[in-house]
């Protein structure tokens, strides 16, 4: 993203309350234009009420919402240069392809040589040019999102809302879709601001991640600063899969985890000060015990196909571990790990998740 563009919306300390449950806690956010940003985080977390807040839907108890420098807090969703599409395409039925597509020109009087055109314009981006003329119940998922999407964008808005819109689609075509999505985007230079609760999801899609849970926002960064540089444990733990451990910050570089210390490159801690640790299974080696940081014994051992998912039994804790090597069961190894591999955050408390949400291997209450 250009360092100089514009922010298109701007949310300035959003509280929402549903039956006296405060839903958003005072949200603050920025998005630029033609970025596409992500809204990721688990069932229940405010992700959906705050797209629904920009898209008009939801009207805050506090704050304001501001686009393109103006507030419009009081302005109702269809005079907003926003349009939205749901996890549910909601296409006529009745309707084929093209006058689907072609609906909120109609409404809009727009003349027939004007509709036609720009009609064509998005069946050509969405690759249903031969489709025209099809009943929409006929179509594919994959099919009926693409109509769902160009029926969106026909009358250009200058931002588009997408609340899980792949949730309904099997995997491959959900992959496919990504990337459809992506060189969409990017060819009409639209502002995304997408909503899912899949983390690879939002790794692929996004310029930027906003990770958010129980109303607020816990980190906003690229996809890379997001699974490399997590702020605190509940973003390392819900952002791909997390060893998280209990430490204590000797002093800068320097870290205790399970009693044994570690060379790390984080400062500007407190001496003996408690903190929280993450090392992601693929930044974990092992060799024979006798060359291993740490020693421990092989629980268990998965083929991914690409690598082996390992769970090595370190002192009661649970090490998962992502490697090309094998590992016999019962085996004992070595562990060891680079200082740049071991991230150290401030404490904080992991919820554990629910749903679709997968939890640590580690057990533990952090």
């Amino acid at each position: 993203m250009a360092e100089n563009q514009q922010n298109i919306i701007d949310l300035r300390n959003i509280v929402v309350t549903f039956d006296d449950e405060l839903v958003l806690k005072g949200i603050n956010l920025s998005i630029k234009d033609k970025e596409f940003v992500t809204l990721l985080g688990p069932s229940g977390c405010g992700k959906t009420t705050t797209l629904r807040i920009i898209a008009g839907f939801v009207t805050p108890d506090e704050g304001d919402v501001i686009f393109e420098g103006k507030r419009i807090n009081d302005v109702p969703p269809y005079k907003r240069q926003v349009n939205t599409i749901f996890q549910r395409y909601a296409l006529f039925p009745h309707l084929n392809v093209y006058e689907n597509i072609a609906f909120g020109l109609r409404i809009k009087k727009t003349p027939e040589k004007e509709i036609k055109q720009k009609v064509n314009e998005m069946l050509e981006l969405v690759n249903l040019r031969e489709f025209q003329k099809r009943n929409v119940n006929s179509l594919s998922g994959g099919q009926q999102q693409r109509v769902a999407i160009a029926r969106a964008l026909i009358n250009r808005p200058k931002v588009l809302l997408l609340d899980e819109p792949l949730a309904a689609l099997d995997l491959k075509l959900r992959k496919e879709m990504q990337i459809e999505l992506m060189k969409i985007q990017k060819s009409l230079g639209i502002t995304f601001v997408y909503v899912t609760h899949d983390q690879e999801e939002a790794l692929t899609m996004s310029d930027t991640v906003v990770v958010m849970n129980q109303g607020e926002i816990q980190q906003i960064g690229t996809p890379e600063d997001i699974y490399n540089e997590p702020k605190n444990a509940f973003v390392a733990d819900f952002i791909g899969e997390s060893n998280i451990f209990h430490g204590i910050m000797l002093e800068d570089k320097l870290v205790n985890i399970q009693n044994h210390v570690f060379r790390c490159v984080d400062t500007g801690f407190k001496h003996n000060e408690p903190i929280d640790a993450v090392i992601r299974p693929e930044d974990v080696r092992i060799h024979e015990p006798e060359e291993g940081d740490i020693t421990g014994r092989v629980e268990s051992v998965i083929f991914k196909g690409v690598h082996y998912e390992i769970v090595v039994n370190v002192n009661n804790f649970k090490w998962l571990i992502h490697t090309t090597k094998y590992q016999e069961p019962g085996d004992e190894v070595g562990l060891s790990v680079y200082p740049q591999d071991i991230h150290i955050m401030k404490k904080s408390r992991v919820k554990k998740y629910s749903d679709d949400d997968s939890p640590s291997i580690n057990e533990e209450e952090l």
